[in-house]
This record gives structure tokens, sequence and C-alpha cells, in this order.
């Protein structure tokens, strides 16, 4: 620590940690730190507000993640190829889709999408997602994923999700406790057609950097939940 960084305040060498992607997030052994890019630079996502799935923790499998196979289905190996569709050659990098979306995190183990044309905006959805919107999808029960979040107020949030298929049982953890289980409404019949919906509560019992964990279901496509507060 440099003398000038010993005579700050904490609460301005907490500041200058968390910008500097230094985790401080409870518990204190964890070792996963907030998803930082040259796109996403503000650090842990932020309760209330959108926690965007693809935005899981660094760190790797074992730490920020658990998933089947260290591969990534989507952005990794699927968005890399083409198909013939009536007799066209179609990539599944679309046009106008930039290749950071397309081959998001393509590296890492969790399988990540985002959505197209064809597969997500050719049918009716019970609520349309954003184009280009990254999900997580191919998962398995057992697979996991962390999220450092900053949460501004302790207390009740009601949890909205959009995700597609199946009617899961999400379960989330806060700080490595169980905190929260959530069920999907309703099967929408397929991974790419989408719904929106409030899943259930989840109670945050204290402010601060929390470590939030989402453990997923088979099936189901997952591109964000909202988190609002209730009381």
């Amino acid at each position: 620590m440099t003398s000038s960084t010993a005579l700050r305040s904490p609460t301005a060498v907490i500041g200058a940690l968390i910008c500097a992607g230094i985790v401080l997030a409870m518990p204190p052994a964890y070792k996963g730190r907030p998803f930082r890019d040259a796109h996403h630079q503000s650090g842990p996502q932020v309760i209330p507000g959108t926690v965007q799935c693809a935005l899981y923790d660094l760190g790797g499998e074992g730490v920020a993640y658990h998933d089947t196979d260290p591969i990534n289905h989507g952005s990794g190996e699927l968005n890399h190829t083409s198909f013939m569709e009536n007799g066209v050659l179609t990539k599944h990098c679309r046009p106008g889709t930039s290749e950071y979306i397309c081959y998001f995190r393509e590296k890492e183990g969790v399988d990540i999408s985002y959505t197209k044309d064809f597969a997500d905006f050719n049918h009716p959805n019970l609520f349309d997602p954003p184009k280009d919107q990254l999900y997580v999808g191919w998962e398995e029960d057992g697979e996991w994923a962390n999220y450092t979040v900053r949460v501004k107020t302790a207390g009740t949030y009601k949890v909205i999700a959009l995700y597609g298929k199946a009617a899961n049982t999400i379960k989330f953890d806060i700080d490595n406790k169980p905190a929260s289980e959530c069920r999907l409404p309703v099967d929408t019949g397929s991974p790419h057609k989408w719904n929106k919906a409030e899943i259930g509560t989840i109670t945050f019992p204290k402010a601060g950097l929390r470590l939030l964990t989402v453990h997923y279901a088979k099936e189901n496509n997952l591109a964000y939940f909202e988190f609002v507060r209730t009381k």
C-alpha cells in the first residue's frame, strides 16, 4: 500500500479497491471477483436492479461457477458454425451482431449465447426479449454461478426472471447460505420461447457487497433477474 493510499479514509480505500476489481464480498474466503472487461467496468451488479446472468464473476470453474463440462457450447462452439436454412448458408453469428456478443466469454465453461432472429423472434413469445440479449443456456441440474452484487438496501425483494422453457425451481444462496427458492411459473415450450415473470422473493439481511449464487436447473435459458424491493 502506498503512503498516499494509507492516508485515505476507509471509505475511499474501499471504493478504490472495488474500482480495481478487488473483491471485498462476503464470505471473506471467496476468491472470485466481479466481472470486468473493456465493455463492463462498473464492478458489482447492483440490487435493486438487474443481474445479467452472463456477467457472472471471474475466477473460473469451482470458484465463480460450476459447469458439467469445460466447453462453452454457445459462444465457444455453436456461434462459430453455420447451417443450411432454405438452401442458404446461415451463420449463427448474425449480421449486425458484434463478435463481442457472438463469442462472449467463449473460453469459459458456462454456456452462453444471445437472442437471434431465426431462433427467438420468428414466433410469438410470452415476452419479447431484447435483440442480442445474452443468456446462459444448455443448463444442467447441479450447475451454478456466483455474482458479487452490491445491495444498496437490506430487505425483501421480489424476483422477476426473463427465461425460456421449463417451469423449474431456481435456488439462490447469499454468502454461501440458502436464501430462496423461486419457481418459474410456466413451461414456455422451448428454450427460445421467452417469458418474463415474477418468480418469488428473496431477503437480503445486510446491505453492501454480497455473494449471490444462482443454482440453475435443466433445460432453461436464463437471461437476467430483476430485483425489486418490496419492504
